[in-house]
């Protein structure tokens, strides 16, 4: 089962990627940015002048897959942490962590329901629930995670959980670092997408005994 739930977050990681590069290519005049566009910009419905937080026309001829994609990665993330019961501790670290990142894919599940431009405060929180309890939780995860994982992994998991919280607040702030709107938010959200795709593909090829060990006794 372990080995089940990463490959939901390797699969659910990499169809959101692959339809945000497919999606993000149907813009035109002007073309999508990933330093002045929003993540959420992708699944707007309707063409539009917006002025908040950053002014900028958006038109996503493509706006229905990528919200798809919203959805399906969620879910994929909730599975996976349901299912990857031994790549966790037991105690509070690794309960909180799995709980908080379940929290994130829930918010990109209801991003992916609720465009910005349908339900703007659904989705609002839809992007509070990734950024703030996922990368609560990714942060909590570098405790969270089980002995067997290499100790440069589970360090490597806090630290980008750091840095993602980070980010989220240099986001909320304005201060975007000469990265644009876009680039700041993405350095928020994309952590735990990175990890996912990282610990799962690991993971899938039994690189970590916690896994080969739970494959071998069923």
């Amino acid at each position: 089962m372990a080995w089940l739930g990463c490959l939901a977050w390797v699969t659910g990681v990499a169809q959101f990627f692959v339809l945000h590069v497919v999606v993000e290519s149907a813009w035109h005049s002007p073309a999508y940015s990933w330093a002045r566009n929003n993540i959420s910009d992708l699944g707007n419905v309707r063409c539009a002048l917006q002025s908040d937080p950053e002014p900028r026309y958006i038109c996503s001829p493509e706006h229905g897959p990528m919200n798809g994609s919203f959805i399906a990665l969620g879910a994929l993330l909730v599975v996976g942490a349901a299912l990857t019961g031994p790549l966790w501790r037991k105690g509070a670290a690794g309960v909180s962590a799995r709980l908080l990142l379940a929290g994130g894919g829930a918010g990109f599940v209801l991003a992916g329901l609720a465009p910005s431009d349908v339900d703007e405060n659904q989705h609002a929180l839809g992007a509070l629930l990734v950024m703030g309890a996922g990368n609560i939780g990714l942060m909590l995860a570098g405790a969270g995670l089980a002995g067997s994982v290499p100790r440069a992994l589970r360090r490597l998991t806090g630290l980008l959980g750091v840095i993602a919280i980070t980010a989220l607040g240099l986001f909320l702030s304005e201060q975007y670092l000469g990265l644009g709107m876009g680039g700041m938010e993405r350095v928020a959200a994309f952590p735990i997408l990175v990890w996912a795709l990282v610990i799962g593909t690991i993971a899938v090829f039994r690189l970590i005994p916690a896994i080969s060990r739970e494959e071998c006794n069923h």
